[in-house]
């Protein structure tokens, strides 16, 4: 058997995980013990786990494609073109029968600039159902309920004619963190064959830039995200090693981000809209995140998250790992976003999680 680097390692982990959740490999198999320490350290015996479960591990290409292209507005029948042509240029596609779940950014309700922009979601739903897909729109808000911010940001008006309604990302199932910890990620999200991930090219003032890898965290169910806040805030590196662990525990994903109208100058929620006329796609998240961070003039010391994934050696971490084979990124100038210097401390105090719990009650009630 062909010898894996740290790129193949890190497929292998992320696939015993998957095995794992299918029921097909035993809860205390040594390789689940190995994975856990996690997909991006050491996976022991793979020959004999290759041929037990039948299954082909293949490292992770050398580069990861990056596809930019500019998008001036969200008019639908640019939309449609531009998402046709950034996946051709990647090679990706929905396949028939695909259980897909378009993941949207529904941070809040009060300002439609904090969420997926409608049209974009509307076109990603409505070309997955022209390819036969299996489509479920869902998110997981730490205040509220996902149906709610939907129907403030109108979103839901914009899925109407498609048939579709937004869910929240609920069922929370244990999953285990590289530091042993626990936390609950959404059912929904674990059994979906593919992740489309819908996050729009945002300031944050706890992390500077909220991009596709934290657009994924919203797959932990609603008021645990808080107490993540809380519990590792504050502690070192956990808070960025969970949302880079949540990522490996999660299916493929095919990553779509909104560079069309952004946020800046603070956010998630309360930044203001900057014009940068593009839309960015790749299948790894942490690949664009990367593209977008090199855009905006950042380094790995200047993001918690990037540079726990350079610690890491996680694919797509690296520009060098990066290939962009539509536009390259320099035709895009960022010069005008401006990006948080003051970080606001990561844990939530107290009183945000009771108001998190209040706000979700309310919302069971409605």
């Amino acid at each position: 058997m062909q010898a894996f680097g740290s790129q193949g390692i890190f497929r292998v982990g992320k696939q015993l995980f998957f095995l794992f959740c299918q029921g097909r490999l035993p809860k205390n198999s040594p390789q689940l013990r190995a994975s856990t320490e996690f997909p991006h350290k050491k996976v022991q015996d793979l020959q004999g786990f290759t041929a037990r479960y039948n299954v082909l591990f293949m490292p992770y290409p050398k580069t990861a494609s990056v596809a930019l292209a500019s998008c001036r507005d969200y008019e639908k029948k640019c939309l449609e073109e531009r998402l046709e042509s950034l996946l051709a240029a990647t090679g990706l596609a929905v396949r028939p029968g695909e259980r897909i779940l378009v993941k949207p950014n529904l941070v809040s309700g009060k300002n439609p600039l904090a969420c997926t922009e409608p049209a974009l979601a509307a076109a990603v739903c409505a070309y997955a159902l022209d390819h036969d897909a299996d489509v479920t729109v869902a998110d997981s808000p730490a205040f509220g309920s996902a149906a709610l911010v939907a129907e403030k940001t109108g979103l839901q008006s914009a899925l109407a004619p498609l048939g579709l309604r937004v869910e929240t990302l609920n069922e929370p199932a244990s999953r285990g963190l590289s530091f042993s910890a626990q936390i609950g990620v959404s059912r929904k999200a674990l059994e979906a064959d593919r992740i489309f991930n819908l996050p729009r090219l945002k300031a944050h003032c706890q992390m500077r830039l909220s991009l596709a890898v934290k657009n994924l965290f919203g797959c932990v169910t609603g008021i645990r995200k808080a107490i993540a806040h809380s519990r590792y805030g504050e502690c070192e590196n956990r808070f960025e090693a969970m949302i880079l662990d949540i990522g490996d525990m999660l299916p493929p994903s095919i990553n779509l981000l909104d560079g069309v109208t952004c946020m800046h100058k603070t956010g998630p929620t309360d930044g203001e809209a900057l014009e940068l006329g593009f839309l960015a796609l790749s299948e790894n998240p942490v690949a664009l995140d990367t593209c977008i961070a090199h855009m905006l003039g950042l380094e790995p010391r200047d993001l918690t998250l990037w540079a726990e994934a350079v610690e890491r050696g996680i694919p797509g971490a690296s520009l060098e790992d990066l290939c962009f084979p539509l536009e390259q990124p320099d035709a895009f100038p960022c010069d005008a976003f401006i990006v948080p210097h003051i970080l606001k401390p990561v844990s939530f105090r107290p009183s945000r999680l009771a108001l998190s719990a209040l706000k979700r009650l309310c919302a069971h009630f409605r």
